[in-house]
């Protein structure tokens, strides 16, 4: 039997997730698993008035919230299009995205119209948690502020730290586990080879909803909504990017993904593309931002992702710059390869959507 090339990567792709990336986690079946309950579809609504000077335009930001919410799920109008998703008696996070800064993160009047919608769904106040991994980053982007009273805001570790090793807030029961490890570390004690889920979400929530912004990743190639999870939501990340040429995050972002407990608690995932940024990433040169004025809807984390990946794409070629795949080094950015191949591992692992053809893209301007 003759195997296509493209089904040799892809079986290869699945075993490498399977050897390299040892799961230790369970979680309950969900209909709303990833990749949800409509694979391969993304929404992109389009608003001119999004952003002014700067700054989102609340009404117009609302009307782009309304119009992904019921072209995605189908629903005649907001309320039903939330409670197709959640319902009183659920507890739920919401990912934030505040690695970019004041400059780029998660915006106010984004978050506030998520918060409603899980009101109109009956979910309560109390039982919403605006989650961050490291509390830190989570101040000086400036979103406490935003934030409403009986809302509660949850931090797996206070800032960033090479080490990463703390456990006081992960789950020694969720973990992925794999053949990588920071120089000086004890190759024979699996701690050091683990990544462990927040406690927030194994134990705190039933679903949660991904609130990742468009941007480039040097050593990811991008960080939309898988990255958002795999390294927002575990600790001992640094080992899978620590230099420019020792870079896994093409296994290890999917491998953390597929973990049960993320992947079946993952119902919603809406990108913040109102501003995005091409080059120089995770943070947020200004050089490199611009306003595109777009927000994105899906379950499929995948199909987002490949979209996500394409606009970037489209944006680096108007300014005369290679596609993220074929980058070399330079200033803003120092690692060998990007590894976009993350999102077709992620598929591979049926985490969503990838091939094209796969993909319906709905485009939507107001």
């Amino acid at each position: 039997m003759i195997i296509p090339r493209r089904d040799i990567f892809k079986y290869a792709a699945m075993a490498g997730a399977a050897t390299l990336g040892l799961v230790h986690s369970r979680a309950a079946k969900s209909k709303f698993g990833m990749p949800g309950p409509f694979p391969g579809l993304v929404v992109g609504v389009e608003h001119p008035g999004a952003i002014v000077n700067g700054a989102y335009q609340p009404e117009p930001v609302r009307r782009m919230l309304e119009k992904g919410m019921t072209v995605l799920t189908g629903a005649p109008d907001w309320t039903q299009a939330w409670r197709s998703f959640f319902e009183k008696g659920d507890v739920v996070a919401i990912k934030v995205s505040p690695v970019g800064g004041p400059t780029l993160c998660s915006d106010a009047t984004v978050l506030h119209s998520i918060l409603d919608g899980l009101k109109q769904a009956g979910v309560s106040g109390r039982d919403v948690i605006v989650f961050n991994r490291y509390r830190d980053e989570f101040l000086e982007a400036g979103i406490d502020k935003w934030v409403p009273q009986g809302v509660r805001m949850e931090f797996a570790s206070p800032k960033f730290t090479e080490a990463q090793l703390d456990m006081d807030g992960y789950d020694r029961d969720h973990y992925m586990e794999m053949a990588l490890i920071k120089p000086g570390e004890t190759w024979s004690d699996p701690h050091f080879r683990r990544s462990y889920v927040a406690k927030t979400i194994t134990r705190q929530v039933n679903k949660f909803i991904n609130l990742p912004v468009l941007k480039h990743h040097q050593s990811a190639g991008v960080t939309i909504a898988l990255k958002n999870m795999s390294h927002g939501m575990v600790n001992n990340v640094y080992r899978s990017h620590q230099t420019p040429t020792a870079n896994a995050c093409g296994i290890f972002i999917p491998s953390v993904v597929n973990l049960p407990v993320l992947r079946e608690k993952a119902v919603l995932h809406i990108c913040d593309a109102v501003k995005a940024s091409y080059h120089g990433g995770p943070g947020a040169r200004p050089e490199f931002v611009w306003e595109h004025k777009t927000m994105y809807f899906a379950t499929d984390p995948v199909a987002l992702d490949k979209t996500g990946w394409k606009v970037l794409d489209a944006r680096r070629a108007a300014a005369g710059m290679a596609p993220i795949a074929m980058s070399k080094p330079d200033e803003a950015s120092h690692f060998l390869n990007c590894q976009v191949e993350h999102i077709e591992i992620a598929g591979s692992l049926g985490l969503g959507e990838f091939d094209d053809q796969r993909i319906r893209l709905k485009k939507i301007t107001l």
